[in-house]
């Protein structure tokens, strides 16, 4: 009993150990973790060697069971800090150098992945062999991320690029002219932390490829035909020529080759509204459901060998068997994280199982998890690993463990035509009770990870489940051989994401709630366990009410006649969040990303999950600055997703987002509203400026000022010079608030000394992208802020910029810093 105390203790120490080293803001020298490494090893192997009693070696009594058990958590969570630590610095050493960042490079080196269709380009990880910068040699990390745009081609060039064979490969080597920049994100409450996912592909650059007569990229080299990255691009082009539904063939290949990237946005969003979007990805669920098929076929062939189960028991082989063909299949799919820790799960389940003891069902489900966060510790940070190990354990602790290992016992015996028709019954309320303990258990973790439950997913699931698992799933592996079956699995594909999309638009297709605080979450997972235990159920309805407070978390709202602003983090664009206690301003939505929105917009990558995360129902007003689309790139979406009670813009007549819509106010000077104790005034444009179909949109842009209980902020969009100078003669010390949000991103064109001393901010916010095109924030706009002693914010080094009035301001990218994110880069030394 001692000893298995303190390998429980060991476990819990690992543990403990990786989340500790996770919260780091900064990675020490590499000697402290090799000094932890090596002092939490000794302490372990001299704690948990055989007859140590508890103590270490040499000492004359044993410990108390406490005292030993304290001293070998402590020992484990040494070693697992040290090893977390320590890889961590070797994964971050190689680095850009500051000389070649935005500088044309030319580099050698193979494809390394499945190319992405990114808008009217592709993007992919490129293993870098050799590079140069002005003929010179150059050392550059060894993964970088490429996006390849052939619309941005010289003419001449273009021509060579449309056909599909000049795309890159999978596996072929390259040599082409790039310009590179660090791994940095947007950062943003409730937002995805993208640097923290280069980080644990180790992707260390990313950039973009220069397409010219000059630098015409150029193959070197095929992919080996033996290579599985060469095979599985091939089957990736071969269902894209077989199926001509571009849509259904992006799912086949999402299924057969864990490409999630090739389905579309739209065909995502219905997934996820709908809860199923589990099975289109390569995941620990379809990872384990091929494990069991194939330990199943293993197992039945093996039956078939009286000599082969003379040298190996049955059971014995179909479990090896099973991981082993699992072990292939996440291969041909990408081997991609999540399938790496279900295979390593798998391994550790099958290992005990095979041992000869029959292992409690706790001690299976702790040991394979602790295997995969001793091999990957950032695993902890991934809301798959959570939602899959989590999934395991309850399906265990309900029974369905057991009634397996039954169901797999029994598989040795002869089973009769007769008895299929009950065996049959069986397996369908087996699956019916397992769908329902997954969806109910699980709701909590998606509240917690999504903060969205989908109440159509059990019904859809249902649906989906067998379709997907037994049918379209094997058409898609099994079309590598015979592609016709492409076409009828894209039959099937067509026809459940048209039934999901019907069940997607129901109404309360799925609850949205805000993120809650820690106590809310501890008390909604324990609810939900509850709930799926086999336990009385007097018990069981215990974990209702400790359901509620994550269905309807506690909302932080200022109190009338105070205010809450979030300058949000969109990069190159303006979005800006004014709340007060019952109402919410939208100042712009940010810009469209990639070539011609292809990567999609900030109402969609950061606004609607700010808003959500947030608990925002709704846009009691819109207001849009002017037409530039890196203030109006979101709207649309935005429009689309929620409820705008009213939009305020600086748009001509007929606008495409007039029209959507519906009614709309000019924004004029002159116009104010209050809003629970909170008043807001537009500024400008003057109602004698031309429209904007005969003026510049920047000259137009609406400036609104916001006020209350002696603090107060202004929002200027991109006005100019000559509209500055107006607007400090037509309201002089009126303009005078305590935030600034720079004009026209700190462009030379704008902040005049004249605004800044009419204005007299305590702090000027720039929002801008990092190493823009534009050069913002200007040398000289930063230059007048400092001779008039006023601080610089910008969202490159801050992140999103959040404010309650009367308080004091945070940063995200300070909240939130770990190791793996991008140094700090000042405003004023941005280039």
């Amino acid at each position: 009993m001692r000893s298995a105390g303190r390998v429980g203790a060991a476990g819990a120490g690992l543990v403990a150990g990786a989340v500790l080293q996770l919260q780091q803001a900064a990675l020490w020298a590499p000697t402290v973790y090799l000094a932890a490494m090596a002092g939490g090893l000794i302490g372990l192997l001299a704690l948990l060697r055989p007859g140590s009693g508890g103590h270490p070696a040499g000492s004359r009594a044993g410990w108390p069971a406490a005292t030993a058990a304290m001293a070998t958590a402590l020992a484990a969570a040494a070693l697992l800090f040290g090893s977390a630590g320590w890889r961590a610095g070797q994964r971050l050493a190689p680095t850009l150098p500051a000389a070649v960042e935005g500088q044309d490079l030319l580099i050698e080196g193979r494809v390394a992945e499945l190319p992405r269709r990114s808008g009217g380009g592709w993007s992919f990880v490129f293993e870098v062999h050799r590079a140069w910068h002005g003929g010179a040699p150059v050392v550059l990390p060894p993964r970088i991320t490429l996006g390849w745009y052939p619309d941005d081609a010289d003419d001449g060039l273009a021509a060579g690029l449309s056909g599909t064979m000049a795309v890159p490969r999978g596996g072929e080597v390259w040599r082409l002219t790039a310009r590179l920049r660090q791994p940095r994100g947007l950062m943003n409450p409730h937002g995805f932390d993208v640097e923290r996912a280069w980080f644990e592909r180790g992707v260390r650059a990313v950039g973009t490829v220069r397409l010219s007569r000059a630098e015409s990229p150029r193959r070197l080299a095929m992919a080996s035909s033996w290579s599985m990255l060469a095979w599985r691009q091939a089957v990736k082009d071969r269902i894209e020529a077989q199926v001509r539904d571009a849509r259904a063939a992006g799912v086949l290949a999402a299924l057969s080759l864990g490409d999630q990237n090739a389905i579309d946005d739209g065909d995502w969003t219905v997934f996820r509204q709908t809860g199923v979007a589990h099975l289109v990805a390569i995941s620990g669920l379809h990872v384990t459901m091929f494990a069991w098929l194939a330990q199943g076929l293993v197992g039945a062939l093996w039956r078939r060998s009286p000599r082969a189960m003379l040298r190996l028991p049955a059971p014995t082989a179909a479990r090896v068997g099973g991981v082993l063909l699992a072990a292939l299949y996440s291969l041909f799919a990408g081997w991609g994280l999540p399938a790496q820790r279900t295979v390593g799960m798998l391994a550790v389940a099958a290992a005990l199982a095979v041992s000869g003891v029959r292992w409690p069902w706790p001690v299976v489900w702790a040991a394979s998890a602790l295997v995969i966060v001793v091999a990957d510790p950032w695993a902890l940070l991934s809301p798959g690993f959570w939602l899959s190990f989590v999934a395991v354990g309850l399906l265990m602790a309900s029974g369905s463990g057991e009634r397996r290992q039954d169901a797999d016992a029994g598989s040795d015996r002869v089973t009769t035509a007769a008895a299929w028709p009950q065996r049959l019954g069986h397996l369908l309320r087996e699956g019916l009770r397992t769908q329902v303990i997954a969806t109910v258990g699980l709701a909590p973790l998606s509240l917690v990870f999504f903060q969205q439950i989908s109440l159509v997913g059990l019904l859809a699931n249902l649906i989906a489940i067998p379709l997907v698992s037994f049918v379209i799933t094997p058409l898609a592996l099994l079309g590598a051989l015979a592609p016709p079956l492409w076409t009828a699995g894209a039959f099937c594909v067509q026809q459940l994401t048209a039934l999901l999309g019907v069940m997607a638009g129901w109404p309360w297709a799925a609850l949205q709630v805000a993120a809650a605080p820690v106590w809310t979450v501890a008390s909604g997972l324990l609810g939900g366990a509850l709930l799926v235990l086999p336990a009385p159920w007097r018990w069981r309805l215990l974990g209702l009410p400790m359901l509620l407070p994550l269905l309807a978390p506690p909302l932080d709202r200022p109190a009338p006649g105070g205010f809450d602003v979030v300058a949000a983090d969109v990069g190159q664009g303006t979005a800006v969040l004014v709340r007060t206690a019952r109402h919410l301003l939208v100042y712009d939505s940010g810009p469209q990303y990639g070539r011609g929105g292809s990567g999609g917009d900030a109402g969609a990558r950061v606004l609607l999950p700010l808003l959500r995360g947030r608990g925002e129902a709704a846009i009691d007003r819109l207001v849009l600055s002017h037409r530039d689309t890196d203030h109006v790139g979101g709207a649309a979406t935005l429009m689309q997703a929620m409820p705008v009670r009213a939009l305020l813009a600086s748009l001509e007549p007929g606008h495409p987002l007039r029209r959507q819509a519906g009614p709309a106010d000019d924004c004029t000077a002159g116009a104010s509203w209050t809003w629970d104790g909170v008043r807001f005034d537009v500024l400008h444009p003057f109602a004698d400026q031309p429209a904007p179909v005969s003026a510049a949109p920047n000259t137009r842009s609406c400036v609104i000022r916001v006020s209350a209980g002696g603090h107060s902020l202004l929002l200027t969009g991109d006005i100019e010079r000559r509209q500055e100078a107006a607007l400090v003669h037509r309201w002089g010390d009126a303009l005078r608030s305590e935030v600034l949000l720079v004009p026209h991103h700190g462009s030379q064109t704008s902040s005049s000394g004249e605004l800044l001393a009419a204005v007299r901010p305590r702090v000027a916010l720039i929002q801008a992208g990092y190493r823009n095109r534009y050069g913002h924030p200007h040398a000289d706009v930063l230059q007048r802020h400092a001779a008039a002693g006023i601080p610089v914010v910008s969202s490159v080094d801050c992140g999103a910029w959040s404010w309650r009035a009367g308080e004091e301001p945070a940063c995200e990218r300070e909240r939130r810093r770990r190791y793996w994110h991008a140094p700090q880069q000042r405003a004023d030394r941005q280039p």
